[in-house]
């Protein structure tokens, strides 16, 4: 077994059905996950569902449901992606709901409380809803949250707890200063340096349990819950068995002095997962995450999804009508690492034609075909090897969409050399030089097919069985009018 990798996206809300922003997240660290195993890494992929804080209480009472009935609901909805996106099989799936979650929630908190960073004050502030964020003036437009336009900001006035934040301006500054590398990209990287440079201010932990009952109990305050961001966020902790399993937690996360935690998140995460995060962390005597990865927003037709705009991307749908690869291709390869994207159905089904119908199905199909009616039997199973500089340079880097232009320049080039030489028509007039073309054109697509694993492991898989069976496979992509 290789070296241990231990990588997490954000917790959903589970406040609605999985939609495509949250598709991009988990295949982008899907096929990171799978190129590290690939490589002999031992990997702990997480993933699960946040299933605390005042906007689910209000909806699953919208909805006339028992709340723990109600998350209970859609936390099934967002388990059912593993199968959906086809995930890496030994995905690790957390619930904030989890009785061991909240024994380690209150764990961190007692030592947060410890290092004098929590303590309690009567307050004022304007809170988002929708962001389980409290936000100045500054953040707001007209008086609203940009993120959550159609969501009044509420006014809180009550005792809760804080942590002590301000504390933590310098300590940030120079773990920035250490890591040069701890947000991708780095223009990510200069706004949450340029936040704790403007200085901190202490946020708030908790909530009153008479006006929001539904959290994690705080220890030694029956009066208090925990304010949903502390609790979530150490899910990414809580998973790998902390505080209880030392070995594992040290294994994965790592010591303070070497990190090895990669998260991946939306740009809506910054904030929490690179400073708020991080500060906590630092409080609880943890080692801080290794790196952290932020991806844009998907938008359509140049617009947010809306329901009310009709432009909601359904990825259920989409895996329905045209295949669980051909969703991650389009994730992978046509949304933009880092920035926002626009994604519509128009361009989803030109790519599907253009990429795999036309493309790497058509040339499966023409090569596997000959191979079938030429060869004696399947050629002999590659030797393993490592993977091209190039493609394992753009994924180091997470950019998704170079390695998958890599290997549809490989394919590109073997349709084209298939083109040209026409080993169909060589091995009618010299059988074994034809022969010859076309296992070694067996064998290019088989590292095509190996370059694949990561990005689409099932089409992958087909193929290579296909190349090792020397059987043509059934049409891979059927073309769509």
């Amino acid at each position: 077994m290789g070296k241990p990798f231990y990588i997490t996206t954000t917790l959903p809300y589970v406040n609605a059905d999985p939609h495509i922003g949250f598709a991009l997240e988990i295949v982008q660290a899907d096929v990171i996950a799978r190129y590290r195993a690939l490589l002999g890494d031992e990997v702990f992929f997480n993933t699960g569902t946040d299933e605390h804080g005042i906007k689910i209480f209000r909806k699953a009472e919208d909805e006339g449901k028992d709340t723990q009935a109600y998350v209970d609901e859609y936390a099934a909805k967002f388990k059912s992606l593993k199968e959906k996106l086809n995930l890496f099989p030994e995905l690790h799936f957390i619930r904030t709901t989890d009785p061991a979650h909240k024994a380690a929630a209150q764990e961190f908190w007692l030592r947060c409380l410890e290092a004098g960073d929590i303590y309690k004050k009567n307050y004022q502030v304007k809170y988002c809803v929708g962001c389980e964020l409290e936000k100045t003036d500054s953040e707001l437009q007209n008086g609203r949250c940009p993120i959550h336009p159609n969501l009044d900001i509420e006014l809180i006035n009550e005792e809760n707890y804080f942590f002590r934040f301000s504390k933590y301006q310098t300590p940030l500054l120079d773990l920035y200063a250490r890591r040069p590398d701890l947000v991708v990209p780095d223009f990510r990287f200069n706004e949450i340096r340029a936040f704790a440079a403007a200085g901190l201010e202490d946020f708030s932990v908790s909530r009153l349990k008479s006006k929001m009952p539904w959290g994690v109990p705080v220890p030694g305050d029956e009066e208090q819950v925990m304010y949903v961001w502390f609790d979530a966020l150490i899910n990414y902790v809580s998973t790998l068995g902390w505080p209880e399993n030392k070995e594992n937690f040290e294994k994965f996360w790592g010591i303070i002095p070497s990190p090895k935690a990669l998260q991946v998140a939306g740009k809506d995460n910054l904030r929490q997962q690179s400073a708020m995060w991080q500060a906590m962390l630092i409080s609880a005597n943890l080692p801080s995450t290794r790196q952290i990865v932020i991806h844009g927003f998907i938008t359509s037709g140049g617009q947010k999804m809306s329901k009310s705009l009709g432009n909601v991307i359904d990825p259920y749908g989409i895996v329905d009508e045209y295949g669980t690869d051909a969703l991650r291709l389009f994730l992978a390869r046509h949304i933009h690492p880092f920035e926002d994207s626009d994604f519509t159905m128009e361009k989803f089904k030109e790519s599907y034609n253009a990429d795999l119908a036309n493309g790497l199905g058509n040339l499966a199909a023409r090569i596997l075909t000959l191979a079938e009616a030429n060869l004696a039997g399947p050629i002999k199973r590659p030797e393993p090897s490592g993977f091209p500089a190039e493609y394992a340079a753009a994924l180091e880097k997470y950019d998704y969409n170079a390695a998958c232009d890599y290997v549809w320049k490989l394919i590109g080039d073997l349709d084209k050399e298939l083109t040209d030489k026409k080993p169909f028509a060589v091995v009618k007039t010299d059988p074994e030089a034809g022969k010859a073309m076309i296992a070694e054109m067996l064998l290019r697509l088989y590292t095509i097919a190996r370059l694949l694993q990561p990005i689409i492991p099932a089409t992958s898989d087909a193929i290579k069985q296909a190349i090792l069976t020397n059987k043509k496979p059934a049409n891979l992509f059927p073309r769509k009018e």
